[in-house]
């Protein structure tokens, strides 16, 4: 690692914060373009969050990610909050800009549309409908990702209704249909993508309970979670000839823009990266 008293400073916000692998995912592209940089893990207290975040210009500090607890109440500490960003209703990633003032961006959603455009090079977000399993803040960035890239219908499933609706009314009433728990295998008949945004299938959680009889054989599957990487849902897609997609793309996808803005490089997600960051798994 290359560091002077020049150097540039990201980090990550969260509490806890000891699990993230964005210090790994950086630390790995800043020592790859030999950037004079650091990018710190820091564990910030929710009530502490509005004071850290004034800090980071005081401290020249170009920005940070932000993970749970923070996406959301970060929201009414910067200055200014992307459209996509607003549209999501939390940030992910915080620039400094010369003058002093956070610029709030979520590129948890584009992340996503990236891994799976990388990943399935034969979807096209018009062809047809997608399943969103989930209506959490994760499903959110997803949602929001896939109207603005074309998608035509989104049908979101969730346990309570009420949210899934909540969101749909929120985000797109004329284009997301809320779908009931006990109909969600019945709804897979005709979609180009299925994706859990849920926590069912990561490592110390139940799997997924949903049967892919009906889904189309050229449907793309794909779930958030990457640990670990090939989910009892990938795993049962896999093996009836769906494509699949890791949760892991995601990650690395989504922490491009941040680095760019940050130190002034482009990195690019390599095969090499996604092996250093499996490494950091426990």
């Amino acid at each position: 690692m290359k560091l002077t008293g020049k150097a540039k400073t990201a980090g990550v916000m969260g509490y806890p914060v000891g699990h993230s692998l964005s210090p790994r995912l950086h630390g790995y592209w800043l020592d790859l373009y030999k950037v004079d940089g650091a990018y710190v893990p820091f564990e910030v207290k929710p009530e502490n969050l509005g004071d850290c975040l004034r800090a980071l210009p005081k401290l020249g500090i170009r920005g940070c990610n932000l993970t749970v607890p923070h996406k959301e109440t970060a929201l009414g500490f910067v200055d200014e909050i992307e459209d996509h960003a607003r549209r999501i209703g939390a940030i992910n990633t915080i620039v400094v800009g010369n003058d002093g003032r956070l610029t709030g961006r979520n590129t948890d959603g584009l992340g996503f549309l990236e891994n799976i455009l990388v990943n399935a090079e034969n979807w096209q977000p018009s062809k047809g409908p997608a399943v969103i399993i989930g209506a959490g803040g994760a499903a959110r960035a997803l949602i929001v990702a896939l109207l603005e890239a074309g998608v035509p219908e989104i049908r979101l499933v969730n346990r309570t209704r009420e949210r899934a609706e909540n969101l749909a009314q929120e985000l797109s009433p004329h284009q997301i249909r809320v779908i009931d728990w006990k109909d969600r295998s019945d709804c897979l008949q005709d979609i180009t993508l299925l994706v859990n945004s849920t926590t069912q299938g990561m490592k110390g959680q139940p799997p997924l309970d949903l049967d892919l009889g009906r889904l189309p054989e050229t449907a793309v599957v794909n779930d958030i979670v990457y640990n670990p990487l090939i989910t009892p849902l990938l795993s049962a897609a896999q093996q009836r000839g769906n494509e699949i997609v890791d949760g892991l793309g995601m990650l690395l996808f989504q922490a491009v823009p941040g680095f760019e803005a940050w130190f002034g490089v482009r990195p690019e997600v390599t095969e090499e990266l996604r092996q250093r960051v499996l490494a950091g798994l426990v």
